[in-house]
């Protein structure tokens, strides 16, 4: 049987553009994971690694105006937004460079025997090693920075493990444009272009989480399609870790002085986030906690007339556009629940922003109401008017994990005067980041940035965003009582390669 063809499909018009590949068979995936694995030791050189993913960068901006061309042509996110993401990207590799050519990420700690110690220190070595081919598994909603030379695949790259990444179907044609720009990169500096693999299909998906060879796994996705993997992943013969980013509602927590005092801005201030991207962010705010009196009654107008200003805008695709229909219109269908802007269809290809209100006490207790807690991806949140601090921490103590939780303290509050303290102590078990007084859209590559959060954001504890991103694809190992001249230049002890490192305790620049 002839493998499927992959077309890349405009979400414009529904329609197909070109056909840009065949879905790969369970035998391209096989030869795409051993050419990976057959390139680790080209990754090996770090001065040699950390030139590779300087020069992506470089040439991925060279080629920006027909990357971004393409984008736009399968994902209608528009050239500015799209501009903006591919800097991001390659701003991303440079700094994984950065953190490539420091060293410190290696973790080097030495210590000489020590016999009065109890018990007795033998002389022990430790850094860290790559894991191994690092399967990327695509988003949707981000083409660059979360896609086939997204963080997941920088930071796999930067740790000295090749990535074979399985394509997203809303933007194929990207993928191989960006693919071959990262392979051309690799030839550049004598690395094999096995070192990225690329393949596409549901079942390569599924082929390329249980081949022996692969290690480690990143995804970027919906809590189903992140949870069977995960579960596929953990059910192995030998099982992998998968860093999983799944889902995520985004709380945010407006207490009742801050609504009094600056009640227009906060409501249109929520309405740019969750419009964002015509709502297509991970980090959406998705449900909002406001109070029931006068001052959440301005917060609700001022989000009525800033929404209701925002114009339709086109979905990734017509799948996630007939859901996120289905999705307001089974919310919008529970009892109390009112839409003073009603989300929905925007014209034939469209969907239009909007939002729903809910009295907090229908979320208090388990019901129908529970739909309302889950994430609507799409220009849609929901506010749930508390009559009491009480209810709107009960609400609160009924969320899962989640990737943010955001408060919107008043001025005082944020001084350390009334519970502003008590409230982030509440939302830090909730999330990963813990936003005051903004909005979560926007997550900036940093070295303390963490992109992550409690089970379903992630499924583990480590970031897919800023420097420690590296830390997924490593793993420590320890040489005790090995001779100096057998062990590698990292751990010995007059540090040719000049690395950050812990000898006997104390911290080396």
């Amino acid at each position: 049987m002839a493998a499927a063809p992959v077309w890349s499909v405009d979400p414009r018009t529904g329609k197909q553009r070109d056909q840009v590949a065949v879905e790969a068979t369970a035998q391209a995936v096989d030869a795409a994971v051993r050419a990976a694995h057959a390139a680790r030791g080209a990754l090996a050189d770090r001065t040699v690694r950390s030139a590779f993913l300087r020069t992506a960068a470089e040439r991925l901006q060279a080629a920006g105006e027909g990357l971004v061309e393409t984008a736009d042509a399968e994902t209608a996110l528009g050239p500015a937004r799209l501009t903006g993401e591919l800097a991001r990207t390659c701003y991303q590799l440079r700094a994984f460079a950065d953190i490539v050519d420091e060293g410190a990420f290696l973790d080097v700690i030495i210590n000489h025997p020590d016999d009065t110690a109890t018990p007795p220190i033998p002389d022990l070595r430790r850094y860290k090693v790559p894991l191994g081919v690092v399967a990327v598994y695509s988003a949707s909603n981000f083409p660059f920075a979360f896609s086939v030379a997204g963080g997941d695949t920088a930071s796999a790259l930067a740790a000295g493990c090749p990535v074979v990444a399985k394509a997203h179907p809303d933007h194929p044609a990207l993928s191989e444009q960006v693919a071959r720009t990262l392979r051309g990169a690799a030839a550049e500096h004598g690395i094999p272009e096995g070192v990225l693999g690329l393949v596409h299909g549901f079942e390569a998906g599924v082929e390329l989480v249980g081949h022996p060879l692969v290690a480690a796994a990143g995804f970027t996705g919906s809590v189903r399609g992140g949870r069977a993997l995960f579960d596929a992943a953990a059910a192995r013969p030998v099982p992998i870790p998968f860093h999983g980013e799944l889902g995520s509602l985004n709380p945010v927590m407006v207490t009742e002085a801050a609504a009094a005092e600056r009640a227009e801005a906060i409501g249109a201030g929520l309405a740019g986030s969750m419009t964002l991207g015509v709502g297509q962010f991970c980090v959406k705010p998705g449900l909002v906690l406001a109070p029931a009196g006068a001052a959440g009654d301005r917060l609700v107008k001022s989000l009525t007339d800033a929404v209701g200003g925002v114009e339709a805008g086109f979905l990734l695709d017509h799948r996630m556009r007939d859901t996120f229909l289905a999705g307001v219109a089974e919310r919008a269908g529970l009892p109390d629940v009112e839409a003073p802007v009603m989300p929905g269809a925007g014209g034939e290809h469209t969907v239009r922003p909007g939002f729903l209100t809910v009295p907090a006490g229908r979320l208090t207790a388990e019901g129908a109401w529970d739909l309302l807690l889950e994430e609507c991806f799409g220009p849609v949140t929901v506010v749930a008017r508390y009559e009491d601090e009480a209810q709107a921490n009960t609400v609160l103590s009924r969320l899962p994990g989640n990737l943010t939780a955001t408060v919107h303290l008043s001025t005082e509050e944020a001084a350390g005067e009334g519970r502003g303290a008590e409230i982030l102590a509440e939302l830090t078990p909730l999330a990963g980041r813990v936003l005051v007084n903004g909005w979560p859209t926007g997550v900036a590559v940093a070295p303390a940035q963490h992109h992550g959060g409690p089970y379903p954001a992630t499924t583990s504890t480590s970031t897919s965003v800023g420097g420690t991103a590296i830390e997924r694809w490593l793993r420590p190992v320890v040489y005790q009582g090995a001779p100096e001249a057998l062990l590698p230049p990292e751990l010995r002890d007059d540090n040719p390669l000049g690395l950050p490192r812990r000898f006997d305790g104390l911290l080396e620049r």
